[in-house]
């Protein structure tokens, strides 16, 4: 994708430090958008979900979405931001030919929530934390589809085709001031904020922040300074990465690129970027405007917002517990290290364990069929685990049904084989496979008298104090009853019938 010749990421790090700035937009869980009625819901026909307010047409009045602003608040004070007392739109004016009035109703100098942070855990433990600037309110623009081109873009296309529905969704952008001191952690940092805050807005519900549906998306952008001087680089802004790897990956290849540029003598050009999932490149986009150039000023048709003080107070006390608070409180309920909860978090298994949990299973066999046999399975159709057909009260079934001993491991994995196949709840699949362990003490008896018959030589050397030898009968005794015996319990029975001591 990309002919630049980049240096090693080593290299650019013995000679200079990054400097980085992450933007992440949340698009709100509201059932109407910011400034009008009209629904949000996705899947809508195109332009179907418009009015004269948020298509801009002469008359129209917009008036402010009041959930939009509660959770604006709710946001800022989880992100330990102070709430302003007052505060007021602006109109951000610029070309947005997916924007039918031509500027954006956003905040400027005025922002609902500034001056917080958020502190974030790196892969092996280590607490970074990052200085949120401010967190305001705006509405989304509608979406450009551009046809006829190679790459989806608006080069090369014949025409381009324009769907008004999301022009007006409420979205929260939340800036961070410029992270300092990462260094070579710097593309890591990144990806655990990002990380950390959808985890943080779940948490609120006010969005379910789901990346790869535009819900939350990050703009990253990265400077270098020569190592040891104050000076902030000229920055590029790689605009909408939508996945956590996606944003370390941009960091990284701009940081490599930026090093590149300037060990050869060049001037970087403060511009937006496009990032390239299939090789993790960027590319130029426009020239970057700074905020002066975007006209701002005080939208005349919205009164200003003023939160009370009681009421701010009686969100802060309604706030859920924090997501960093809740794991590792959950880390020590379960008695697992850092690693693994870090693992955990990783595999998007937190709630899923949690609800199996709920359901009645014990933490260590839920974390276990969650980040064993499921987490294969969904790593093999290439999903999420949560996309798994299959639901953490028929997890926790499944771990009862091995907990009463009518399954063992192998058997509870066709099980779970048998729900994701769509062929009912785990005692339909049970029923259906005739998969229960054989527990019949006569059934076991002679499938194991059969099984000592057949292998005199090995009963031999378990009477001559051999023990271990019975793994052999156990497993001709499994393989006759198709892995639905009890295994320990066949064991037990092998050596009572030699006559051995266990």
């Amino acid at each position: 994708m990309t002919t630049i010749d980049l240096v090693s990421y080593e290299d650019a790090l013995a000679s200079y430090d990054p400097v980085m700035g992450l933007e992440v937009h949340v698009e709100l869980g509201t059932r109407t958008k910011m400034f009008c009625g009209c629904s949000t819901e996705l899947g809508a026909e195109p332009n179907s979900q418009t009015c004269p307010t948020c298509l801009g047409l002469p008359g129209s009045l917009p008036v402010v979405n009041a959930i939009g602003v509660e959770s604006a608040v709710k946001i800022g004070l989880a992100l330990h931001c102070e709430i302003a007392e007052w505060c007021r739109f602006a109109r951000k004016n610029y070309f947005y030919p997916d924007m039918p009035k031509n500027f954006q109703t956003s905040q400027y100098d005025e922002p609902i929530a500034f001056n917080g942070y958020l502190d974030v855990q790196l892969e092996d433990g280590e607490i970074f934390r990052v200085e949120i600037e401010r967190a305001h309110m705006e509405e989304d623009t509608g979406k450009s589809l551009h046809v006829g081109g190679a790459t989806g873009r608006i080069h090369g296309a014949s025409h381009s085709l324009l769907d008004y529905n999301r022009a007006g969704i409420p979205l929260i952008e939340i800036v961070t001031k410029p992270i300092e001191g990462a260094g070579e952690r710097a593309p890591e940092v990144a990806k655990a904020y990002v990380a950390e805050l959808r985890e943080l807005i779940k948490a609120l519900g006010v969005s379910e922040a789901r990346m790869e549906q535009g819900q939350m998306r990050c703009d990253v952008n990265l400077s270098l300074r020569p190592n040891g001087t104050e000076k902030f680089g000229t920055r590029s802004e790689t605009k909408n990465v939508n996945s956590l790897r996606s944003v370390e990956r941009a960091a990284r290849f701009e940081i490599q690129r930026h090093a590149a540029v300037l060990s050869s003598g060049g001037t970087i050009v403060q511009e937006t970027r496009h990032f390239h999932e299939e090789d993790g490149s960027t590319t130029a986009g426009r020239i970057k405007d700074n905020a002066e150039d975007y006209r701002y000023f005080p939208e005349p048709d919205l009164v200003p917002v003023a939160p009370s003080r009681e009421w701010v107070e009686e969100l802060r006390k309604g706030l859920p517990e924090l997501p960093r608070v809740r794991r590792n409180r959950l880390r020590e309920e379960w008695g697992v290290s850092e690693h693994d909860m870090q693992s955990i978090l990783n595999a998007g298994a937190v709630d899923l364990i949690v609800a199996t949990i709920d359901a009645g299973a014990d933490a260590a066999s839920a974390r276990k069929w969650w980040m064993g046999e499921l987490a294969r399975r969904a790593n093999e159709a290439g999903t999420d685990l949560a996309a798994l057909e299959i639901t953490p009260e028929q997890v926790a079934r499944v771990c009862a049904l091995v907990a009463e001993g009518s399954l063992n491991d192998k058997l509870a994995r066709q099980v779970i084989e048998g729900v994701l196949a769509g062929e009912g709840d785990p005692d339909a699949v049970v029923a259906g496979r005739g998969l229960a362990v054989v527990s019949d003490e006569g059934a076991l008896g002679t499938a194991v008298d059969e099984a000592i018959a057949a292998n005199a030589g090995i009963a031999d050397k378990i009477r001559s104090g051999k023990v271990a030898a019975a793994g052999a009968l156990v497993g001709a005794v499994m393989k006759a009853t198709r892995g639905q015996a009890d295994a320990a319990r066949v064991r037990e029975l092998i050596l009572e019938k030699l006559g051995v001591e266990g």
